[in-house]
């Protein structure tokens, strides 16, 4: 006879910049098995993959997890993830202005957000007439460019070239074009124009959280700003 099975909550979320509406639920022991596993291997692919394997089972996400933005993906872990072990995450840092002292925090993870600075547009005006439209890079895309260690020149421009969506001019919206076109494109801007293209990334939303930190040994308040993913876990 087959043993009965728990009810598994499900929650509702709604995705920054796209507004896109998911249901979801808490991980469970055999997802949060696979995710000890990745950590223990301490290999970036192996955690990356287990995370998308956990946003594949446990939302109603209807696309590919490959095509979700970087910032997507940590903000939908997140979620998963308060629910899973906990909304409250303590840890110990040290404290801002001395760097010495250890604090204890406490981050409710409820209300960690994606910030997306006011000056953020992908659309970008090159020349009269003349821009571009962006796409967010995948977390594949930064795997694939090496983002995760400092980036060469070249990497940087692969980078952008990928995430052009389209370029347009007073005529005509150009979709169909191949990667090497896309880096020929760039390579023929000048400094102000590709100024602009370094603009989007630098500017582009990204999960962070602001708290005041303590200090009792000194007295002081610092401001502490959190961002990524790893940031709210100790």
């Amino acid at each position: 006879m087959p043993l009965p099975k728990l009810a598994i909550p499900e929650y509702e979320m709604e995705l920054p910049v796209t507004g896109t509406k998911l249901s979801y639920r808490p991980f469970l022991v055999k997802e949060e098995k696979l995710l000890y596993l990745a950590m223990e291997s301490q290999d970036d692919k192996q955690m990356i993959k287990a995370v998308k394997t956990i946003i594949k089972n446990c939302t109603s996400l209807k696309g590919k997890v490959e095509d979700l933005a970087t910032f997507e993906i940590e903000y939908i872990f997140l979620r998963i993830r308060s629910k899973a072990v906990g909304e409250v995450s303590e840890f110990t840092i040290l404290a801002p202005d001395d760097e010495k002292t250890k604090v204890e925090i406490k981050i409710p993870l409820e209300e960690v957000q994606v910030q997306i600075p006011d000056d953020h547009t992908k659309e970008i005006t090159l020349a009269e007439g003349v821009g571009v439209i962006m796409k967010y890079p995948s977390l594949d895309v930064f795997i694939s460019q090496n983002m995760s260690e400092t980036p060469g020149l070249e990497d940087v421009f692969k980078l952008a070239a990928s995430c052009i969506e389209q370029v347009f001019d007073k005529d005509e919206v150009y979709d169909d074009f191949t990667p090497k076109e896309a880096l020929d494109f760039l390579e023929n801007l000048n400094s102000d124009q590709f100024g602009k293209i370094q603009a989007f990334f630098e500017t582009m939303p990204k999960l962070s959280h602001t708290i005041p930190v303590y200090n009792p040994k000194t007295k002081v308040t610092s401001d502490l700003v959190l961002e990524g993913l790893a940031s709210f876990f100790e």
